[in-house]
């Protein structure tokens, strides 16, 4: 799992000070380029996990750290005109989430150092060359393993058994093709159909969903991606207006109104790339780095939605999950 003007804001005036009363100064400011096809990072508690665990580590913000923060908005085609920004600025490092926003950086340069937070598969996808010795100036985590969408057809369909189709919403031309294939396999297995619906920017989302209800549509799926992360209060809130139970990539969903959530923790996978920012500009090379895959999982309710939506969690989940209210 995101659980973004540019160009961005330079944030920051610097300062030089102890980090605190026992430590060196440092005596180098560092700049971190962050780069999201979603929006304004600022908005976003990913990104604030983020540069809280960089505080932990002592870059500070106005003090030793400048973050330049360039994010599309959803629009895919302005990624490689922000990555290119963010290599002229010479930035020691681009942090940025999913497959689009690696791509582009990719391209854009292959000698500054990029840490990837959510690429689904990054060897399949190009990006690295293992997951145990990247290769090259890309490293990071991966926040989906495979046979995690799966999981979302599998639990949707015992929340909602008696649905015959579900629909899976995310932007236009998505989702990626190994999640794509995960889902129609894990639909063919239960005995339902899958339809896909893209959104590029809010307003699209209110008709594509009573469209899909119209259509039959029992429930949502919202796999992996930025742009329904961006816009995930809407889609949850419209979701329920058109009375389709939703499974989500990340927690963030369930606690703005969405019904349920299956996936890594995306605050902690936030923080946890604050740790190869670290190593990197402390002389670690991205090629050295082993690409670090979730090993735990959380299933996330809204007791609240549930029964908005005249729906009882089935005892089989409410022992697996986190039920808030």
């Amino acid at each position: 799992m995101d659980r973004r003007t540019f160009i961005g804001g330079l944030a920051g005036v610097l300062i030089d000070a102890p980090l605190d009363a026992a430590a060196e100064q440092l005596e180098r400011v560092y700049q971190v380029g962050l780069l999201t096809l979603g929006a304004d990072p600022r908005q976003s508690r990913f990104w604030q996990k983020f540069l809280e665990a960089m505080r932990e580590l002592n870059y500070v913000e106005g003090r030793n750290l400048i973050v330049r923060r360039a994010f599309a908005d959803g629009k895919t085609d302005r990624l490689p005109d922000l990555a290119a920004d963010l290599v002229q600025a010479k930035v020691d490092v681009i942090v940025l989430t999913s497959t689009l926003e690696t791509l582009a950086a990719k391209r854009a340069t292959s000698t500054i150092p990029i840490v990837m937070t959510v690429a689904p598969d990054p060897v399949e996808e190009g990006l690295v060359a293992s997951l145990a010795r990247p290769g090259g100036n890309v490293t990071g985590l991966t926040s989906v393993i495979p046979g995690i969408s799966q999981k979302y057809v599998e639990l949707l369909h015992e929340f909602v058994p008696s649905a015959a189709r579900f629909a899976v919403v995310g932007r236009r031309g998505g989702p990626l093709p190994a999640i794509r294939r995960e889902l129609q396999t894990a639909a063919q297995q239960v005995g339902i159909t899958l339809s896909f619906t893209g959104i590029q920017v809010s307003d699209d989302i209110d008709p594509a969903l009573a469209r899909e209800k119209r259509d039959g549509a029992g429930g949502i799926i919202a796999p992996l991606g930025a742009v329904t992360y961006q816009y995930r209060a809407q889609l949850a809130q419209l979701a329920l207006k058109h009375r389709l139970p939703g499974i989500y990539w990340d927690r963030d969903f369930v606690e703005v109104g969405g019904l349920m959530s299956y996936g890594a923790n995306s605050h902690d996978v936030g923080r946890r790339a604050a740790y190869f920012v670290d190593k990197i500009l402390r002389g670690a090379k991205p090629a050295d780095l082993p690409i670090e895959q979730p090993t735990k999982f959380e299933l996330v309710i809204n007791m609240k939605t549930a029964k908005a939506l005249g729906l009882t969690i089935p005892q089989s989940l409410r022992v697996l999950a986190e039920v808030i209210e």
